[in-house]
């Protein structure tokens, strides 16, 4: 074992963060933990990296294991450039290196005891620096720092002109090229472009040691982990397998505790009316039986009603009225930021009811095609055309369509005058902001909350064309899901720009690949993107541009191995196993239906013979009957029969309402 979380609690202000969270990683794990924003689970990887006390629990690591960290965001404040700052996390092997060099050039004036000396300590160098693959050092910098988006140029850039996303992907290139026992990751995709993210996919798939990862990015989780560890409410469950396994288990899980819970709550109920109606038949051992029944009763541990967690954004969009079938028209469109040339002569249309995907590395002007279209930035050379009762719905990844100076009450209400307090109120609570948040400045928001703002405004305009910027950065999965579903069941027509693989995956019909100037066109999700782009790549730019897809492949392949291993073999074996399926369900039916109707003749016997009985013994206080024996004594033989039948019957329905 090389990590054991044990039992550990924390609390903020009296509130319970995490309650008894305890898991534990093994060597070469691969380990994802997930839950929605605010779960705690930033807050776990500090009081595993020691950042945090807890307030009770404790964390231990394997004796001898090392382990590197890479916190959301980075500061790193150096003077050095890129390159150079890479570069340090080698000195040793660096070192190493200048001693073997000069260990070389002493020889050639040593000579007895002191050369014998030196050749030992040079063997013994050199056989370090073999293990430590000291060769590679330069190599392995340089492949780092490019499969994380460094190009070679900015490799000489100083670390103190870099942008708090460009200093996150330095800390990740330190991180990885350290080669720790254990690498601890918090969002570490979300300041890399798709190529990036494949990139360090394959890096980490294939690293020799175990690797803890907190990330919204399922498609990563996906190809990456093979055990789950989720937080929610304030406890921590562990999944084996990915995050799509992960998913299902999960949903059988709150399943089966939704089922036990209301089963058991079913038997707590019955019990309590069998005890009830035992204590009615006022009888000695049926009282005793029924404190009995509450004894054992009273020592049921009573299950806790599931906890469903209110962290879900209600969204639905829906179109205010229908476009023309020819919503977006572009021709020679071209776009350059002085000598830099983003796209040049680029032509494609949108057609209504599509789901197209803009995808590209960082810097290939994506965002800034969003803007041309939606006539926030100029276009150099070209023409676009909208077509007829399109009417344009704009999701800005910056939010540029909110006022900073504003509250949350009147971003909505100044752009939606015709709402009242009301509707505004419960539009804002859709999208998880209740209370007192309404009166938020906008300016004091978070990236997410204001994307949830941005998307709530998006929801009300009723649009039949959106036009969305990086809708799900900053999202929790849950929300991403939400969102998800309402752009798949979206009747309008949608073009975004997203790095959300598995958003794509979920809600695309196109995509749309900006790449070496131009624009290369998929029709399918990102799944016929990955099967096809090599392929197509390879056509129109030569072999040297192929993307490696293997993985992808691979994965889709034995997505599919799983599924037919798990099919019934045949028609026939599925019919068969459906027929005998509904043949037991028919006989539980009709047992059922039997024990339910000897249930009914038993209460119905019994509500009987105790009406009569209440007859005999009113009939029996009567004086008048005492002067004549024989009606006497065949009123109380009768009464004998009746309670000696009461009693074959009260154990009758004891056992029947059991079963």
């Amino acid at each position: 074992m090389l990590l054991n979380v044990h039992g550990i609690n924390k609390s903020f202000d009296g509130k319970d963060i995490l309650r008894d969270a305890s898991f534990h990683v093994e060597n070469n794990e691969k380990v994802a933990i997930v839950g929605i924003n605010g779960a705690g689970k930033t807050t776990l990887l500090k009081i595993i990296v020691g950042e945090l006390s807890p307030d009770d629990g404790d964390v231990t690591f394997s004796k001898d294991k090392t382990w590197g960290y890479l916190a959301q965001n980075q500061n790193i404040d150096s003077d050095n450039t890129i390159y150079e700052e890479l570069k340090e996390v080698k000195r040793y092997v660096i070192d190493l290196e200048e001693n073997i060099r000069r260990a070389e050039d002493d020889m050639k004036h040593l000579q007895g005891d002191e050369l014998e000396s030196l050749l030992n300590r040079y063997t013994q160098m050199n056989d370090e620096f073999q293990r430590l693959q000291g060769y590679a050092w330069q190599s392995e910098v340089t492949g780092v720092a490019k499969g994380l988006g460094f190009t070679e140029g900015e490799l000489s850039k100083k670390i103190s002109t870099l942008s708090g996303g460009q200093k996150t992907r330095v800390a990740l290139s330190k991180l990885l090229l350290q080669s720790p026992d254990l690498i601890i990751l918090d969002e570490p995709t979300n300041h890399l472009d798709l190529g990036a993210i494949r990139w360090l996919e394959n890096y980490l798939l294939n690293y020799k040691g175990a690797v803890v990862i907190v990330s919204h990015d399922r498609y990563f989780l996906d190809k990456i982990a093979d055990k789950v560890v989720e937080v929610e409410n304030c406890k921590v469950s562990t999944f084996m397998g990915n995050y799509s396994a992960y998913a299902v288990k999960k949903e059988q899980k709150r399943a089966a505790q939704w089922n036990a819970y209301i089963k058991q709550q079913a038997e707590i109920k019955h019990q309590e009316e069998v005890i009830a109606k035992l204590k009615s038949f006022n009888r000695e051992k049926s009282i005793k039986r029924a404190e009995s029944r509450e004894k054992m009763l009273d020592k049921i541990e009573v299950l806790d009603k599931p906890v469903d967690v209110n962290d879900s954004m209600k969204i639905t969009l829906k179109p205010n009225c229908e476009s023309a079938n020819d919503v977006l028209t572009v021709e020679g469109l071209s776009k350059s930021f002085g000598n830099e040339k983003l796209f040049e002569g680029l032509d494609f249309e949108i057609k209504k009811g599509e789901h197209v995907a803009i995808i590209g590395d960082n810097g290939t002007g994506k965002t800034t095609l969003l803007k041309i279209i939606n006539q926030a930035e100029r276009m150099d050379a070209g023409k676009i055309t909208l077509g007829v009762k399109v009417n344009i719905g704009y999701y800005d990844q910056e939010h540029h369509v909110l006022h900073d100076d504003k509250t949350l009450f009147q971003e909505i209400s100044d752009a939606y005058p015709t709402l009242n307090n009301t509707e505004i109120r419960n539009t804002l609570a859709a999208f998880l902001f209740t209370g007192e948040d309404v009166f938020k400045r906008i300016g004091d928001l978070s990236g997410g909350e204001k994307g949830r703002v941005s998307l709530a405004k998006l929801m009300l305009s009723e649009a039949n064309f959106l036009i969305l910027d990086e809708p799900t950065n900053h999202l929790d999965i849950t929300s991403k899901e939400i969102l998800e579903s309402a752009i798949s069941g979206y009747e309008g027509t949608v073009l975004y720009v997203s790095h959300d693989r598995y958003f794509i995956n979920k809600t695309a019909t196109r995509i749309l690949d900006l790449t070496h100037n131009q624009l290369v066109n998929y029709i399918g999700n990102y799944d016929y993107y990955l099967e096809h782009v090599d392929d197509k790549m390879a056509r129109l730019f030569g072999e040297g541009t192929q993307m490696s897809s293997a993985a992808g492949n691979v994965s889709s392949l034995s997505a599919r191995i799983d599924a037919a291993k798990a099919a019934p073999t045949n028609a026939s074996e599925k019919e068969s196993s459906g027929a005998d399926d509904w043949k037991a369900q028919k006989e539980a039916q009709a047992k059922r239906r039997k024990q339910e109707a000897a249930l009914k003749k038993c209460e119905d016997e019994i509500a009987k013979l105790e009406a009569r009985d209440a007859e005999i013994t009113e009939a029996l206080s009567d004086s008048s009957i005492g002067t004549d024996l024989a009606k006497l004594r065949k009123l109380s033989d009768e009464q004998t029969e009746i309670h000696d039948r009461l009693a074959i019957l009260y154990d009758e329905w004891e056992t029947l309402s059991e079963e």
